[in-house]
């Protein structure tokens, strides 16, 4: 695959390479929100998937799609924590070393899901600068093949593969909303979304934070990674040259989250959904109870990619003065 965005053969392809592994996570619903929401809302509930993210779906693309040569020199990335876990356990599954750059600070959760997976972990400072730096040293001392968290073709593959299963279990749905990062998720879906129909609406939340993506589609520029202070941990990257090509043709637009709005999404998702939804997650449900959203006529049918729910118990934003 060597083109910069997969084509919709290439997500067809991923599919079949990791539907003995994935988990085709449910559509959920609560009535309280959907009256909040002013429209009917319903949850992609990917904390369902395995290691508790949609990273799953990508990471597990791109290992299960390496040559047996590539493959037993290992797989390195650098990760806060989700794909961490999910590369992690991808390479256990084909039974291959993998390497992980965490920046400090990773949510403890997550640290410990990547060591219980049998990676090894390598801290570094919480700049991209720094992740990419101390990753780089391992792959020249190991041979491993990097696994990009979202810069890398197979991994966006993977993540796509959300958008087929919504359209397969909700096919009336007008509009996606995800939360944007690095834009591997929001991608995919992008890609996937548009190729079922030009006229399903593809919406991206970000924290206002962490808005590079929403400032770059607003003025054509890629924009360089804000500092890392949002509760949105794993939303704190910039998207790269490759997402942000399919963020400004795809991606209809990016709606900005205040930081005081994300925990009480959050907890909102936990006590009416009883969902368990991390604060990047949550952003993407903080988004459409903005009231410039709410004030809008359509879309009426959303669905709502709920990205993951890996939460450090000991460090919930309602308890933290």
């Amino acid at each position: 695959m060597s083109q910069l965005l997969p084509t919709i053969a290439d997500i067809e392809a991923a599919r079949v390479r990791i539907d003995p592994w994935v988990h085709r996570t449910p559509l959920m619903r609560s009535s309280t929100i959907s009256e909040l929401a002013g429209r009917d809302i319903a949850f992609k509930c990917e904390m369902f998937q395995r290691v508790g993210a949609f990273k799953f779906r990508g990471a597990c693309n791109a290992v299960m799609a390496l040559s047996d040569e590539a493959a037993k020199r290992g797989v390195a990335t650098h990760s806060s924590g989700n794909h961490a876990q999910a590369l992690a356990l991808a390479a256990r599954l084909r039974g291959i070393p993998a390497y992980v750059v965490m920046p400090r600070g990773s949510p403890a959760v997550k640290r410990s899901a990547v060591v219980g997976y049998g990676a090894a972990v390598i801290e570094c400072e919480p700049t991209l600068a720094a992740r990419e730096a101390a990753c780089q040293v391992i792959i020249e001392r190991t041979g491993a093949t990097l696994i990009h968290p979202y810069d890398n073709c197979d991994v966006i593959a993977g993540q796509a593969t959300i958008a087929l299963e919504i359209l397969e279990q909700a096919p009336d749905t007008q509009a996606i909303i995800a939360p944007v990062g690095g834009g591997g998720l929001i991608s995919g879906i992008a890609i996937a979304a548009k190729h079922s129909s030009s006229s399903l609406q593809v919406l991206a939340a970000e924290p206002e934070l962490a808005a590079d993506a929403a400032l770059g589609k607003r003025t054509g520029r890629l924009q360089p990674p804000m500092l890392p202070v949002t509760i949105a941990d794993g939303l704190r990257t910039a998207l790269s040259v490759r997402t942000f090509a399919a963020v400004s043709a795809l991606v209809d637009e990016i709606v900005e989250v205040p930081e005081a709005d994300i925990a009480p999404c959050m907890r909102l998702l936990w006590e009416r959904a009883k969902l368990m939804a991390e604060p990047s997650s949550a952003v993407a449900l903080a988004a459409l109870l903005t009231p410039e959203f709410r004030a809008r006529k359509l879309p009426e049918r959303i669905v709502v990619v709920l990205s993951g729910g890996n939460v450090d118990l000991d460090q919930l934003p309602w308890q933290i003065s």
